[in-house]
């Protein structure tokens, strides 16, 4: 088979896949008689739900529109100058395009002119001419911060590494309302970690609403440090909302009692190299690390900025919370005083 330069299928073309499935001709026939990769054959016949279902003119009907739907996005987002506006503040606070798109309908709820996919908004990063806008809008987006990884390629840290913390209360001890997740004031913390392992931030993250505070931890992350930091970072808030800390083993909770003793809330342990029992804050760190990547020296990071990003990570619309903001959903409760 010859090479050949890449183009989509014609309409001919899919005809001619039609007619060769039903004479019983093999794939890989097709694909030589029309001059294709048969990947591109099994392809079309994949996007078709499979061989026994494929219709020339549905495939056709379908590539047609997904190419208008490429052509439009890019197109309305030049010509609206409104909804191009939302969208590019929407990604410069690091909101992902389904985000961006959800909470413009809950804010336009009446206005159809403030409408676009979320694959418009992806189409219109893509096709950006190379440049700075093209280069800052790729950076924006979660994903392409981060090289993409097997789902199994993240090994935490043996159990017998870890230092074991004295008195401490495992996981499993946790009442259940924390799991269910219906009852807020049930908290997720940690350490994000900077260069050398010489700085660190504190995390924490409400189960309900997603609420984040971060918390400034200097050049120190020993357990005095920790313990003190988050004490009065949750001093201010209402005692419904201050019931329990879910936290990994590291040692910088081993002042766990202390802490348990100032705030009243009650300390729980996840089991070593277990993420995902905290998964709302390992996601939420995710989150956070689009500002903060790895390398950056926390000690050197003012105060002002890190909570600057507090207050975008609380402002940013979230599907697990119908693409309400975390402040909005925190504040009602504050309101009301749960």
């Amino acid at each position: 088979m010859k090479d050949v330069a890449y183009s989509r299928l014609s309409e001919k073309e899919r005809e001619e896949i039609s007619r060769g499935l039903a004479q019983g001709e093999s794939q890989s026939s097709i694909a030589k008689r029309l001059c294709r990769n048969p990947g591109t054959i099994s392809r079309e016949l994949k996007r078709a739900g499979g061989k026994f279902t494929y219709r020339a003119h549905l495939a056709q009907k379908r590539s047609v529109r997904k190419a208008a739907s490429r052509k439009f996005g890019h197109r309305v987002l030049d010509e609206n100058i409104p909804l191009q506006e939302f969208v590019l503040a929407g990604l410069r606070t690091h909101w992902s395009p389904n985000e961006i798109v959800r909470r413009m309908k809950m804010e336009y709820p009446q206005d159809t002119s403030m409408r676009i996919s979320h694959e418009a908004i992806y189409q219109y990063i893509y096709v950006l001419p190379r440049g700075t806008l093209k280069k800052e809008l790729i950076s924006l987006l979660r994903q392409e911060r981060k090289r993409r990884r097997a789902k199994n390629g993240r090994k935490g840290k043996p159990e017998e590494t870890r230092g074991k913390i004295a008195d401490m209360l495992s996981i499993e001890e946790r009442p259940q309302e924390v799991a269910d997740r219906i009852i807020p004031g049930h908290w997720e913390g940690d350490l994000i970690v900077g260069k050398y392992n010489r700085s660190a931030i504190a995390t924490l993250v409400e189960r309900v609403t997603r609420y984040t505070l971060l918390i400034p931890l200097g050049g120190k992350r020993d357990a005095v440090t920790v313990r003190k930091a988050i004490a009065k970072a949750v001093q201010t808030l209402p005692k419904e909302l201050k019931k329990t800390l879910t936290y990994d083993q590291g040692k910088e909770m081993s002042e766990h009692k202390k802490f348990v003793i100032s705030t009243g809330m009650t300390v729980y342990f996840a089991h070593p190299a277990s993420p995902w029992e905290r998964g709302t804050n390992e996601n939420t760190n995710g989150l956070i690390r689009q500002y903060f990547p790895k390398g950056t020296e926390f000690d050197k990071v003012p105060t002002r900025e890190i909570k600057r990003v507090q207050r975008e990570l609380n402002d940013r619309p979230r599907a697990v919370l119908n693409y309400y903001k975390p402040d909005e959903v925190f504040n009602n409760l504050v309101a009301l005083k749960v």
